[in-house]
This record gives structure tokens, sequence and C-alpha cells, in this order.
């Protein structure tokens, strides 16, 4: 059944592309969640052709990491708390979560430690959400300045959620700004930033985020089916 859905969302992916002129060099990463949902399931789904993993939670990544057995990207999607840091670095390929100037600092001092530049995206709350994490876009160029001047993190570009809209379709105005952001921030004469992620979109919008741009999707329900908590 896993492969059968991830075929199917792969299909879609393939011809939400195809209607997009906004995706550079054609491409888009789908990132598999596989928050509670166990190594077997993700075994199934990494050797169907999944590339790249998604996870919320720093223990349930580190006890899956040592026993997956198979090379994937792994992705940190969850909120990052600054405890944590010195855990995720070690795991994480890609940070989707960065969202202070604190986070950065301390993510940037433990990646330091173990020799290691550590991607990250920074996470923008463009809806204003007191429920989820993110920065306002009017603190955003500080932080970005804050990351570029941190010898060990690269800021790759961005990541938001969008409100859970009871019409989906509402979501496509905020995923569009967000384009915009991202287009923005590229014209920026950054010295380590490389800014080429714009991670938007899980089971419900994604077909609408690649439509608006996002080049990274966040795909857990449509893969594995509901989550068992």
């Amino acid at each position: 059944m896993i492969q059968e859905n991830l075929h199917e969302v792969e299909k879609i992916i393939e011809k939400c592309k195809t209607g997009c002129s906004r995706i550079q060099q054609n491409d888009v990463k789908l990132v598999a969640v596989t928050k509670n949902h166990d190594i077997y399931a993700m075994r199934e789904a990494i050797d169907a052709g999944v590339t790249a993993i998604g996870e919320n939670r720093i223990q349930e990544a580190i006890e899956k990491n040592a026993t997956l057995e198979r090379n994937v990207e792994w992705h940190l999607i969850g909120h990052l708390q600054t405890n944590k840091v010195k855990q995720a670095v070690k795991i994480f390929d890609l940070i989707h979560s960065v969202d202070s100037e604190k986070l950065a600092v301390e993510l940037d001092k433990a990646a330091e430690k173990i020799h290691k530049v550590q991607d990250v995206l920074v996470q923008v709350n463009l809806a204003r959400e007191e429920s989820k994490f993110g920065i306002y876009r009017e603190n955003l160029p500080d932080l970005l300045a804050k990351i570029d001047n941190l010898g060990n993190l690269r800021l790759c570009g961005f990541m938001c959620i969008a409100p859970n809209y009871e019409k989906v379709e509402d979501c496509r105005p905020l995923f569009h700004e967000m384009y915009e952001i991202f287009q923005e921030a590229k014209e920026i004469a950054f010295k380590t930033a490389n800014i080429k992620y714009l991670s938007m979109g899980m089971t419900h919008d994604y077909r609408i985020a690649i439509e608006e741009g996002a080049n990274i999707v966040r795909v857990g329900t449509a893969i594995f089916g509901q989550r068992q908590y």
C-alpha cells in the first residue's frame, strides 16, 4: 500500500510541476513525513523510492536513526528547542524550523563543536498564528543577517505552514507571498547563504504549494495513511 500511495503522490507532483513555471530546474523534493510511523513503514517507503524523510521530534528521530539501516536524508520539520540542538545537528541534514536568533546561535555553537556546517531553513509565520511557530515577516531581515554571520550555519531558504483553512484554496495567497519572499532573498548579497529551498505544502495542500513555487513538500498521510498514536 505504501508503494502504491507513494507512486500516486509522485504522479501528482509531476503533474503540478508541469504547470508551474516558477519551479527552478523543474525539481520538487518530496520529504516523506514519518512521525509516529514505525521503522518498517519507513524502510518500505525508502525501498520504494523515498530519498528524504521528515521527523518532528528529536527523541523519535534518534531511536529511528539507530535502527533504520537505510541511507536517506534526514529533515527536521518540527519545532526545535534550544536544549535539543546538540542532538539535532548530529542527525539532520536540513533543519526547516529556525525561527529565532537565539536558536540560530545555539545551532551554530553545536555544529562548530562537531566540525559541521548545518544547512537550515527559516520558518516564517506569515499568517501570524499564535498556535504556530515561525518568525513574523517584519523580523525576517534581522534573522537572515544574523544567520549569514554564523560560520557553521548555511541558510538554504524558507519553510512555512499554512493555516488549516476550511477551503484549501485559501492557502494560495499565503503560498504566493512566501514565494515572493523566497525570490527577494535570492537577490540579497549574502556571504554564505545558498537560497535554494522553499518548503511548503503538506498532504492536504501540497498541490497548491507546488503550483505557487514550493520545491520541497512534506507529505505523510498521503503516503503512510493515518498516524498510529
